[in-house]
């Protein structure tokens, strides 16, 4: 039987070994999916460990992510361009072939799950860390008319602009300037919503037809969906379907088979 994981500090409320045994299912194979909790010190040893143990793929997530980045002698042109790893092969000798799925998870929820086009529409991305860095580069590709980065620290935001600004129109601006605007998308990638805290975000950049997308995903709306409905957009959604999405495309690095998603979203989250 194929041996997959998830590694990370803390792993306890992963969701991923639920997805991808539903993902097997559908294959038509079983497979073994476990958690895998680590530190920091024992990170390589024991991602090694389960390759020896006749293991076939990681995904990796917070704190490891870039740690797995560093270790990679192979790394997908998105994984190079987000410097951080959530998807791990191995080569027949052991070594690590690394791939970052965040951001076409992201693009997969946004385009087929929500019906939202990307080519020529304003974004507003809140946020300039590892989260930022994930999704920039498979947005970019999409063609937007611009995307804005906001974040407190503004030379962090700008040094992703720099990086980043030969794929495409991106921008800094500060929180207090956003109020000029008007977005098609504002995707919040702090984690903000993890302490229910929102972002300095002005009501008056959200239309009644923004999309508010958080990349925090959580069974009641998050502190940043809550306000923005209050700002009065029709259209908001977690990052459960970031989730499940990126989830598949690990399972097709690993698998070569395209698992169908609509499934998942009942069996996390019932009617």
């Amino acid at each position: 039987m194929s041996s997959y994981a998830v590694i990370g500090n803390p792993i306890e409320h992963s969701k991923s070994p639920q997805i991808h045994t539903a993902f097997a299912h559908q294959e038509g194979v079983e497979i073994e999916y476990q958690r895998i909790l680590t530190d920091e010190q024992n990170f390589i040893t024991t991602v090694n460990q389960f390759y020896q143990n006749d293991g076939c793929g990681l995904n990796v997530t917070v704190p490891f992510k870039v740690l797995a980045y560093q270790q990679c002698t192979q790394l997908s042109e998105y994984a190079q361009a987000a410097k951080a790893v959530n998807t791990l092969s191995f080569t027949e000798q052991g070594d690590w072939i690394g791939a970052n799925t965040d951001g076409m998870g992201l693009l997969r929820d946004l385009k087929n799950n929500l019906q939202t086009k990307i080519e020529q529409q304003n974004i507003l991305i809140v946020g300039a860390g590892g989260a930022t860095r994930g999704i920039l580069l498979p947005l970019l590709q999409e063609r937007p008319k611009c995307i804005t980065l906001a974040n407190r620290t503004i030379e962090k935001a700008q040094g992703l602009v720099n990086e980043f600004a030969s794929y495409g129109t991106l921008v800094v601006n500060e929180f207090v300037q956003l109020g000029l605007s008007k977005f098609d998308i504002i995707i919040n990638a702090t984690s903000a919503s993890l302490s229910n805290e929102v972002p300095p975000i002005p009501r008056s950049v959200i239309e009644t037809d923004t999309l508010c997308y958080d990349l925090v995903y959580s069974d009641t709306d998050t502190a940043f969906l809550a306000w923005a409905k209050t700002c009065g957009t029709k259209r908001c959604s977690d990052g459960l379907g970031m989730l499940i999405e990126q989830a598949a495309e690990s399972y097709f690095i690993w698998r070569q088979f395209r698992p169908d998603t609509t499934e998942i979203f009942a069996l996390l989250r019932p009617k």
